[in-house]
């Protein structure tokens, strides 16, 4: 009853009763990733593409969704991960949680939350007075 009940009054924990009966009406299983994401497709969409959608297994997270699928998502390739022999490249990085709001997050040197100092102007910057 708890599931349900989240899936009716939030959209960001897993799918929506809509999500839900729109997988139900039309969707077809593409595959899945290692992250736990579940990816479907069927009917269009207002251009005429086929719909494409994914169904995250907690919180939804689009950052989880990995570069091979993500193109797939995006109608970069008509060939889904699950259906090719889809290998990361040595550049592209292993997913990491958006840090924002915790003692991770980045703070840039200048900021108030960052325990240095704001570096000094390089002198290419005048200030604007109004007698200038």
């Amino acid at each position: 009853m708890k599931t349900f009940l989240l899936q009716f009054f939030t959209w960001w924990s897993g799918q929506t009763i809509g999500t839900r009966f729109h997988t139900w009406r039309h969707g077809q299983r593409v595959g899945s990733d290692d992250n736990g994401n579940v990816y479907y497709q069927g009917g269009s969409d207002s251009e005429g593409r086929t719909r494409r959608w994914v169904i995250y297994p907690a919180a939804s997270d689009p950052s989880t969704i990995s570069p091979g699928w993500h193109g797939w998502m995006h109608h970069r390739t008509d060939v889904s991960p699950a259906s090719e022999t889809y290998v990361a490249r040595e550049w592209e990085k292993p997913h990491v949680p958006n840090m924002t709001g915790t003692a991770l997050a980045y703070r840039p040197p200048g900021s108030i939350l960052n325990q240095g100092h704001r570096p000094k102007v390089t002198g290419d910057y005048d200030a604007w007075t109004p007698k200038s």
